[in-house]
């Protein structure tokens, strides 16, 4: 029996949890029933669960081996079984995984909703060199037809679906993208001609302030920010790097780090300036790390290759359909190129 989920659980998973029990102002243990009545997710591919299944892109994932360990087999998440929402949805009461954004109507919405889409990045041209995609602001801007569409299902009593929306979970993990699929990607993009990585990243938190007041805006209270991780270590990287690819891309971590500080500062400026505002940053950069430097303490044996993907540290090329992954899963900290 493999592991059911793509992350590293005991790690980024129990960071995640308690950034939820500090959002839920709890302490005591997980409950069967909801804890909140909606969970609403915002992401990239990280956290996508099909939004991307049916558009022209190349960021998809809706086939095998994607899905090998997933109850529901092969859905469009980009790893091998659950990702850390999936298993937070669980934690926090709910029988099944927060649907997608495609193709869910009705009440169904009322428990939440996944908008999360692969390649995306707080700016729009991010990740276009793989095609279509749900930029955050188009992600902000589906939510706020969720939010038309509860109107009409609390009868237009907007106090109501206020006061419902205040006690729902949103967890909103954005910007790996505007990295590796826009800055330390010059043969495509300029931004790395334009711009210092301070300023740059000053640029980025500017766009995502706007976005995630426009959510506060529209109803959102309890937040967790999901900092972005130490992604120049991730097989890609480490395979474009060095010709052994036993090197992160320190330029890379270096602009995350910078990114991240800031990141933390907008978030302490939400709390003191919002009013019953409460957002929680979930480090996920310290985390990272410590899965890399305590591996054998969380059970991998493998941290610088993909468990599947093509090339040096199976990430030259990332998880090809039907191609036959490594056999232990539970060994390799990656599923693939990009993601644990």
């Amino acid at each position: 029996m493999q592991s059911g989920g793509c992350f590293g659980m005991r790690s980024l998973g129990s960071c995640m949890a308690a950034a939820l029990l500090a959002l839920l102002g709890a302490t005591a243990a997980w409950s069967v029933a909801p804890q909140v009545p909606c969970f609403f997710i915002f992401g990239d591919s990280l956290v996508d669960n099909g939004n991307n299944n049916e558009i022209l892109t190349l960021a998809r994932a809706n086939y095998a081996p994607y899905g090998i360990d997933f109850p529901e087999g092969t859905s469009g998440r980009f790893c091998n079984g659950r990702t850390v929402v999936d298993v937070l949805a669980l934690l926090l009461g709910f029988r099944s995984f927060i649907p997608r954004y495609e193709g869910t109507r009705g009440t169904a919405i009322l428990r939440g909703l996944n908008y999360a889409s692969g390649a995306a990045g707080i700016r729009d041209e991010t990740g276009t060199n793989l095609g279509a995609h749900f930029a955050m602001p188009e992600q902000v801007e589906r939510f706020r037809g969720t939010v038309q569409q509860m109107v009409r299902m609390f009868r237009g009593n907007k106090t109501a679906l206020r006061g419902y929306l205040s006690r729902c979970i949103f967890s909103v993990g954005m910007g790996s993208n505007d990295y590796l699929n826009n800055y330390f990607m010059p043969n495509i993009y300029s931004t790395s001609y334009q711009y210092s990585p301070k300023t740059y990243s000053a640029l980025l938190l500017q766009d995502y302030e706007r976005q995630l007041t426009a959510m506060y805006d529209l109803g959102a209270r309890k937040v967790a920010i999901i900092g972005i991780g130490r992604i120049g270590c991730i097989p890609y990287e480490l395979a474009r790097n060095s010709g052994n690819g036993s090197h992160c891309n320190e330029r890379i971590n270096n602009a995350i780090s910078i990114y991240n500080t800031g990141l933390q500062r907008m978030v302490d400026q939400f709390n003191s300036e919002l009013p019953d505002a409460k957002f929680v940053f979930v480090n996920t950069y310290d985390s990272s790390r410590d899965l890399v430097s305590n591996a054998t303490s969380y059970g991998f044996e493998v941290i610088d290759r993909g468990c599947c993907g093509v090339g040096r540290n199976n990430g030259q090329i990332t998880c090809l359909p039907l191609q036959e992954p490594c056999e232990d899963r539970r060994r390799y900290l990656f599923w693939d190129a990009f993601h644990p």
